[in-house]
């Protein structure tokens, strides 16, 4: 019973990792639409995530803190500034730059990018010839689909069923073409760097095993590196003074718990399942946002995001059931290994 438990725990710490990752996508919203400049909230939430994690990195894994090596903190850096600075600092403006409807169509092709590095990298193996690996390239071919109609098929507007909502913001309108294509190319390279970080985090946690000293270091490293981009683009003090608002309320909750506790069930439940277990969990991220988007937003969602979100649901459950399935054939592998064994050394013994 209690094996069966611990063999859950990665799929619960996946899903409860996408719906904190929600939170963010709807608060961030919130925040820029009134006027956060997109690069020094990056740097806020960062720092607020840095001053969070210390004390518990240092009381939990002071050891392996102290175990780690110059080439463990370049990886912990280089890991930082692609999958932190870099991904998501380019994901805040490519949303401020086109909608959030595609930033969120943008942030579930990560599944795809992580497959796609990871079998290049050879992380990841498929069967074609096989259940399992049929179920998950059909998971990721519904995945794309789902991206392409909510990116290019909006159909009739449905009206929000809730009338009482918490923001009473309004999503930013893309005048510019220009503006949209830099935004869609910035999504682009944003799933791109994000789908390359999960699958390098395996090399990562090679050296250093430690999921809380990995997400302290990146947390750390990410920080100092907004605030050099940050300072450099934006040098108006005003735009950095925080008042008692959304801005400040999306601060301290991505701080504490996108970049501290999100971060580190990610970084766990990659050492346990792999990065495309992790990555492939992203629609459910969809789901939560199109749903809390019903309470806190007077907007409501396209029939074209509705019918995406179902295929992107679709496609979790494909690649799940491949990663099932292939679990199940190797532990029955083994079974029969042993079983074999046995035999043969019970022929032996027959036999003296």
């Amino acid at each position: 019973m209690e094996q069966k438990m611990n063999s859950k725990k990665p799929y619960f710490a996946a899903l409860l990792c996408q719906t904190i990752f929600a939170g963010m996508s709807l608060l961030s919203k919130a925040s820029y639409s009134s006027g956060m400049n997109t690069f020094i909230f990056f740097f806020y939430r960062q720092a607020v995530g840095t001053i969070f994690l210390l004390p518990l990195t240092i009381y939990f894994s002071r050891n392996e803190m102290a175990s780690l090596s110059k080439g463990d903190l370049l990886k912990i850096f280089m890991q930082a500034f692609l999958g932190f600075t870099f991904g998501f600092n380019a994901y805040g403006l490519g949303v401020k730059y086109t909608s959030a409807t595609l930033g969120a169509a943008a942030f579930n092709c990560i599944p795809v990018t992580t497959f796609f590095f990871a079998f290049i990298l050879r992380v990841e193996k498929v069967n074609t010839k096989k259940a399992s690996g049929m179920a998950k390239v059909g998971g990721i071919m519904l995945c794309i689909t789902g991206v392409a109609v909510i990116t290019f098929y909006k159909g009739p507007y449905l009206k929000p069923l809730n009338n009482v909502h918490l923001f009473q913001t309004q999503q930013a309108h893309v005048s510019s073409k220009k503006e949209w294509i830099l935004g869609c190319s910035l999504l682009l390279l944003s799933s791109l760097a994000v789908g390359l970080w999960f699958v390098l985090q395996v090399w990562v946690l090679r050296t250093c095993p430690s999921p809380l000293v990995v997400t302290f270091g990146q947390t750390f490293s990410s920080s100092i590196q907004s605030f050099v981009v940050a300072i450099a683009i934006e040098r108006n003090p005003s735009q950095w003074k925080l008042a008692w608002n959304i801005s400040l309320a999306a601060i301290l909750y991505c701080g504490v718990f996108v970049v501290s506790i999100g971060n580190y069930l990610s970084s766990w439940v990659v050492k346990k399942k792999g990065p495309v277990f992790q990555a492939v969990t992203t629609p459910f991220n969809l789901i939560v946002t199109l749903i809390g988007s019903e309470f806190l937003f007077k907007y409501g969602i396209c029939l074209g995001s509705g019918i995406g979100a179902i295929l992107l649901v679709l496609s979790l459950y494909s690649v799940l059931w491949g990663k099932k399935k292939e679990a199940c054939c190797h532990d029955a592998s083994n079974n029969n290994s042993i079983t074999n064994s046995v035999q043969v050394e019970r022929e032996i013994l027959d036999n003296i």
